[in-house]
């Protein structure tokens, strides 16, 4: 039996330029990234970084997706090329990498996701799910193109080093996190600053110079229609997590008046 490979609809979406808006997943639940599903986001990310998520908890929220149009993303917590072969293996496509700061740290990061002889991917064939356990028959053949690598600047470092992480062979598209890079400019908790609001615009405008997708993380809509007029094409906008906190407490809100 031959299972063709999944086209990954967020990579093609990316090269196109459509406008992508998405949320983390922090939960580190199935159901809840069903629910997710089930509105209108183009693309969620399972957050590996920040949410108490693991190789698991990853596997079922991906599977929970997988019955939807919407996008999954993955994002992991650092560099680790052993947690990068395993997230590939359980059927992640999209890898979204935190706190990217040199081209060096980029080419490093692709040859992850590659097989030898260009990368360092190791084989697990009819072992993973990402090969429907050696269905997917042509799938070493066929992976790369499918896989999309997404590098995350949020360091004055990695914005002085834009240039050459954004030109990296095989980066498919890069993403700015305001709320570190504000932090590691000194503006702690303030990703609203004006200075940090221009480092970010000054990112995007260069990023889609180059030709390569830019996202970032923006939760108001003037902002990111902003951000959009010079050249970001993808947006986080919220959380699971803050979504329910925020309608809780309005809900609590309503009834103590």
């Amino acid at each position: 039996m031959h299972v063709p490979i999944i086209e990954n609809s967020f990579k093609r979406a990316l090269n196109a330029g459509q406008l992508q808006l998405g949320a983390f997943m922090a939960l580190a639940d199935a159901t809840t990234a069903e629910l997710m599903a089930n509105t209108d986001f183009d693309w969620l990310v399972i957050d590996g970084e920040h949410g108490p998520n693991d190789i698991n908890s990853i596997t079922r929220q991906l599977q929970s997706l997988a019955a939807y149009p919407v996008k999954p993303v993955v994002r992991l917590k650092d560099h680790n090329v052993a947690n990068i072969k395993q997230t590939l293996d359980i059927g992640a496509q999209t890898l979204l990498i935190p706190m990217v700061e040199s081209s060096g740290q980029a080419t490093q990061l692709v040859k992850a996701i590659q097989y030898a002889p260009k990368g360092v991917r190791g084989l697990g064939g009819g072992l993973t799910r990402a090969t429907r356990w050696g269905a997917i028959t042509d799938y070493l053949h066929k992976a790369e193109e499918e896989i999309c690598l997404v590098l995350q600047i949020e360091s004055p470092e990695g914005i002085e080093e834009l240039e050459g992480i954004a030109l990296t062979e095989g980066v498919d598209a890069v993403f700015i996190g305001p709320a570190d890079l504000a932090a590691s400019m000194g503006y702690l908790g303030q990703p609203g600053h004006p200075d940090v609001c221009l480092a970010v615009e000054q990112a995007i405008e260069k990023v889609h110079t180059l030709g390569k997708p830019v996202g970032v993380f923006c939760g108001e809509p003037l902002q990111a229609k902003r951000y959009r007029e010079i050249g970001a094409s993808f947006f986080l906008i919220g959380a699971d997590t803050m979504l329910l906190k925020t309608a809780a407490d309005h809900l609590v809100a309503r009834f103590r008046t």
